[in-house]
């Protein structure tokens, strides 16, 4: 089950280096092949949705099935430390669901920006040159 975290730890990566670029001052030549890189990435990456979503799924499952250690079953020791770190597991794994999510989306909606930026320059440029 790690392998999944994985593959969306290193989306989770990708999608911050693509934001950064894209958000980074001064790499005005570099824009266009960056947006271009972008925008064609970006459709294969909106499957890290779906993905986070049966992520979270297994996430609630794991909360439903996980042992309980009340009156009636008490547990050793060292039931009760493998309950608490599946606990922080959980807990991790969540966080890093949605800052993939959060990732994702404003990966989308700058790059909505920095194209729509790019088109108004443009037809300014060329208002100018008509004048």
């Amino acid at each position: 089950m790690a392998l999944e975290w994985v593959v969306l730890g290193c989306a989770a990566g990708a999608e911050a280096v693509m934001l950064l670029l894209l958000t980074l001052p001064g790499l005005s030549r570099l824009r266009p092949g960056l947006v271009a890189v972008t925008r064609n990435a970006l459709k294969p990456m909106i499957s890290v949705v779906p993905f986070c979503l049966f992520l979270l799924l297994d996430i609630y499952w794991k909360y439903e099935t996980r042992p309980t250690c009340d009156k009636e079953h008490e547990c050793t020791p060292t039931e009760y430390l493998r309950h608490q770190k599946s606990i922080m597991k959980s807990q991790r794994n969540a966080i890093l669901i949605a800052c993939a999510l959060l990732l994702n989306w404003l990966l989308l909606a700058v790059t909505r920006l920095v194209v729509h930026i790019d088109q108004l320059s443009e037809r300014i440029e060329k208002l100018k040159r008509q004048d």
